[in-house]
């Protein structure tokens, strides 16, 4: 069974349609790699999977279960949104840190103000927060941050920042993690850092969907590659077939740019 169904999903901004009639599916541990020009679609689709946007029509599925039947689903309330949201985790291009936080207090912020909607809250608060601080000083460990866990965001350098942002992301024990262009914000030297953690998380079987204009990345730790192009997907499949044979001229003029730059 695939973990994630979408299902002709349909999003227009006024009289811009911006996505047209777009279906996938992955499987677990899987990575997905979105590609294309900027202003193809490939942000708002992320958005769309993660209730930051509501599509206008199509459905997506979660373990085979709909966690959106846009025909249906008009009016979520933020509850709503934020309890189908928890099936995601999201990086942003920006970091999106909170500046009054340590990385610490960034990544396990969310956890704690969702504990404390259980009922057994206020008897064990101390034990509880403590549990989800060592969740994450093991999240900082994991991506090489661990003695940085006091520090403010301005005191981190972009490619810690976005770090943070992942282990944030994870905390929350995700079904599917995704990253909108996670390297679009970074000095070059700072890229290879961030690569490096989402390289790790793909060895061990992460499902992800990764937007990017990486395209080497994309070939080597994607399974699968999709190539949009106006909103619609004009071409899919296995990574080294899409990036180094295209079969669609479209995808084929999209992709001669970086073979030109030596990709």
């Amino acid at each position: 069974m695939s973990i994630l169904e979408i299902n002709h999903i349909e999003k227009s901004f006024g009289q811009a349609h911006i996505l047209r009639d777009i279906s996938f599916e992955m499987e677990q541990g899987q990575t997905v790699a979105i590609i294309g020009s900027s202003g193809s679609g490939k942000t708002t689709l992320l958005r769309c999977i993660n209730f930051l946007e509501t599509p206008d029509s199509g459905t997506i599925r979660v373990n085979g279960d709909v966690i959106l039947d846009a025909a249906v689903d008009k009016n979520l309330t933020d509850k709503e949104k934020r309890d189908r949201r928890l099936h995601f985790g999201m990086v942003f291009q920006s970091f999106n840190l909170f500046p009054q936080y340590t990385a610490l207090e960034n990544v396990t912020l969310a956890r704690k103000l969702m504990a404390r909607e259980r009922e057994d809250y206020k008897a064990n608060k101390k034990a509880i927060n403590q549990e989800i601080d060592a969740i994450g000083e093991e999240l900082l460990r994991q991506i090489g941050l661990y003695e940085r866990k006091d520090y403010y965001p301005h005191q981190l350098s972009g490619g810690q920042q976005q770090r943070v942002a992942i282990a944030r992301a994870l905390a929350l024990e995700p079904d599917i993690l995704c990253f909108d262009e996670p390297t679009s914000a970074l000095d070059p030297e700072l890229t290879g850092e961030v690569l490096k953690v989402i390289r790790s998380l793909a060895d061990k079987n992460m499902t992800m969907i990764i937007v990017t204009h990486e395209m080497a990345f994309a070939r080597d730790v994607a399974d699968k590659v999709i190539f949009m192009d106006e909103g619609v997907i004009v071409e899919m499949g296995d990574s080294n077939e899409v990036i180094n044979n295209p079969k669609q001229e479209r995808t084929k003029q999209f992709l001669s740019r970086y073979t030109n730059e030596g990709m």
